[in-house]
């Protein structure tokens, strides 16, 4: 059930900003209904279409651009595009505060910690790699300080004991 609560508030958000402020999202309902499938697919593993679709939609998102950017890196991370999905979320990081930028920052630190962690895979654990831990670990840091309600699971937490290893692993401490 919590899994639903999520893309609902979203699509009743999305239906009260289309009738409230018309002209600030420019497509209303099918903008409603590109969103619907966009989510769609990042929830159903089809990262490409996801990607594709965000990136159209961004476009003319209005007030909901910032949301609409941190699915986007999302399915980004999830298409194992981590330095895109970084970037991406970085700058949302940048531009928000509170329980947003925290948002922000879980997806940053998490791709920056897998293109780290691919970097190594692939023989290139040096500098580099060291210096993306180091970033997945300050930005998953400052996520937990802002809003450690977003890792109920401790995933966040466990994910930083998992690059302190690494950096262990790799001669850079922890």
């Amino acid at each position: 059930m919590p899994n639903l609560i999520k893309p609902l508030l979203s699509i009743i958000v999305i239906t009260a900003l289309a009738a409230c402020e018309p002209g600030t999202i420019s497509s209303g309902a099918d903008f409603q209904r590109n969103y619907s499938s966009a989510r769609k697919a990042l929830e159903q593993g089809n990262y490409d279409s996801a990607i594709r679709s965000y990136a159209v939609l961004i476009q003319n998102a209005g007030p909901l651009e910032p949301r609409l950017r941190l699915e986007y890196a999302h399915a980004l991370l999830r298409a194992g595009r981590y330095d895109e999905a970084a970037q991406i979320a970085n700058g949302l990081a940048a531009s928000t505060k509170g329980r947003d930028r925290a948002a922000a920052l879980a997806v940053s630190g998490t791709a920056q910690h897998e293109s780290a962690l691919a970097d190594i895979s692939a023989g290139r654990g040096g500098a580099g790699a060291i210096a993306k831990l180091r970033s997945a670990d300050a930005a998953l840091k400052e996520m937990l300080a802002l809003d450690d309600g977003l890792d109920p699971l401790g995933a966040m937490a466990s994910r930083r004991a998992d690059i302190a290893r690494d950096l262990k692993r790799l001669g850079a401490g922890g």
